[in-house]
């Protein structure tokens, strides 16, 4: 049917609004693709507060938007990080917002072992330029650890291992610190673990732990990925407390094997090393202890026959001694003689003294003092007397007054008398004590006197010319002498020791005692004064 004339040709095409046209775009692709698994290197990734993960897959002409929900992200057990070759699988779908399509993910993979591995070498090399895994960083095992912390799943077979370990070699106080170690958020719970342990301090109602074991059983290398975290890695170097790493089989090897103190092959071997075998420590105790009493057996007979060996070389004690002995009788010998003889000297030396000391000294000297003190006491009253009549004088010269010079003269009378009251007491006290020494002189000269030596049956023997004699063999034969005893005296005539004595004196005898019996007896020795 032909159109009117001057009216437009209107096209048979189908109108759409934008919102319509989107979906249709977006049923097609999604009808079109419906699941599909693509190889790439992630370019862009970025995590949204929601959760939500955006990132690019990219090759070397093409960049595919793809997007993460939340749910699927904390299901990964890898963490998705740029340049990193991945396999991901989803729908493609668009966002109108933008007029673009984009891939869902629902899973993502290392795309092989290769890729995974060259990611693990090249923070390997990162983190040991930063000096983590230098040896001078690794702390020493204690020997017995009283606590043991322990980071691991609390219900795997790991942890039962490691108590049944321990309680076999020697047991010990375990701490469990409950933890994954396996998926998506496992990384920053094991570091948080590791660090809670730190955190303890001594004293806190939880004891501190002496050592740390981190423990896994195997797995492949997804399984055990979050161990290679940086985040795990940093927390067991940075930890104070002595960390063993125990993740996965002997062939295992994780980063956190490089930074923990030390590493075990299984976690079975990590209590093993952390505590030593009870029964062998108990052997080797009892075998140090035997060791240690034989030694000593051996020192002590070693000591015993030296010993004996010295004393047989010694000789005898008495044979020492023996010398030492008489010189030390000898010497007191010597020494009682010659304290015999200072003993006479000094005798001797008092009785010549006490010849020349008489009462009659001292008192003359006790007579002569006295008689100075009355001459100075009168001196002293003359000069107050001067001095009273000057100053008298010169006070009736200044003033013409008689008050004054009345009050003068009681003043000096009573300084007078004073000084008169106190010169009497000076003086009978100086003349008591001087009293008191002629008195102790008087008995000691009595007690030193040869009068009392006398009085106890001793005789002193003078010749004729009144000096003492002190050995016989001043005496000539014949010669007369006194012998003077306490009561009186005696006269007697000396004779040689090899004459015998008769038993009558001849006439000649008894006219020399008559004619010296005659005589005037001889006055005693004169007494010198101890001043002359």
């Amino acid at each position: 049917m032909a159109e009117r004339s001057g009216a437009p040709a209107r096209p048979n095409i189908t109108e759409y609004t934008v919102t319509e046209l989107s979906g249709a775009v977006k049923r097609s692709l999604e009808d079109g693709f419906g699941y599909v698994r693509v190889r790439g290197e992630l370019g862009r990734v970025t995590r949204a507060a929601s959760g939500h993960v955006y990132l690019d897959l990219k090759d070397d002409r093409a960049v595919l938007s793809s997007v993460m929900w939340k749910g699927t992200a904390s299901r990964l057990s890898m963490t998705p990080e740029q340049g990193m070759e991945v396999i991901a699988s989803g729908k493609i779908s668009t966002f109108p917002g933008q007029s673009r399509y984009q891939l869902i993910i629902d899973s993502l993979e290392p795309a092989g072992v290769g890729a995974l591995m060259a990611l693990l070498e090249e923070r390997k090399k990162k983190l040991a330029a930063e000096g983590l895994f230098d040896p001078e960083r690794k702390k020493a095992i204690p020997y017995l650890p009283e606590v043991i912390g322990v980071v691991t799943s609390p219900s795997g077979a790991v942890i039962r291992d490691i108590l049944h370990r321990l309680r076999d070699r020697f047991p010990r106080h375990v701490l469990v610190w409950p933890t994954v170690v396996q998926g998506r958020g496992a990384e920053e719970k094991i570091a948080a673990a590791i660090n809670g342990f730190n955190r303890i301090k001594d004293g806190d109602a939880v004891p501190r732990p002496d050592v740390l074991i981190v423990a896994r059983g195997g797995g492949s290398l997804e399984d055990l990925w979050c161990f290679n975290e940086e985040v795990v890695v940093r927390a067991a170097a940075g930890s104070e407390i002595p960390l063993i790493s125990a993740v996965g089989h002997e062939t295992d090897t994780t980063l956190i094997d490089y930074a923990s103190d030390r590493r075990a092959p299984t976690p079975t071997a990590a209590a093993e090393m952390a505590v030593p075998v009870r029964s062998e420590l108990l052997a080797d105790l009892l075998n140090k202890a035997r060791r240690l009493v034989t030694g000593e057996a051996r020192i002590v007979e070693n000591a015993r026959v030296s010993l004996r060996a010295a004393v047989r070389g010694l000789g005898r004690p008495e044979d020492l001694l023996s010398g030492s002995a008489q010189k030390i009788d000898r010497a007191s010998e010597r020494l009682t003689s010659a304290l015999q003889t200072q003993s006479n000297h000094a005798n001797a030396k008092m009785a010549a003294i006490a010849a020349r000391l008489g009462p009659q000294i001292l008192t003359a000297s006790g007579r002569m003092n006295a008689e100075r003190l009355a001459r100075q006491s009168a001196r002293l009253v003359q000069a107050l007397r001067v001095r009273r009549n000057m100053g008298a004088n010169a006070l009736v010269a200044r003033r013409l007054s008689s008050a004054p010079l009345v009050n003068l003269m009681a003043s000096c009378r009573r300084d007078l008398t004073r000084s008169g009251d106190q010169l009497a007491l000076v003086a009978a006290r100086d003349l008591a004590r001087r009293q008191e020494r002629v008195l102790r002189a008087s008995r000691l000269l009595e007690t030193l006197s040869h009068r009392s030596a006398l009085a106890r049956g001793f005789a002193l023997a003078r010749n004729r010319d009144g000096k003492v004699i002190r050995s016989r063999k001043t005496l000539s034969p014949g010669e007369p002498f006194t012998l003077a005893f306490s009561d009186g005296e005696l006269f007697a005539i000396a004779q040689n020791e090899s004459e015998d004595r008769p038993a009558t004196m001849g006439a000649s005898h008894s006219r020399a005692i008559k004619k010296l019996s005659d005589k005037k007896k001889p006055p005693d020795s004169p007494q010198k004064s101890l001043f002359d």
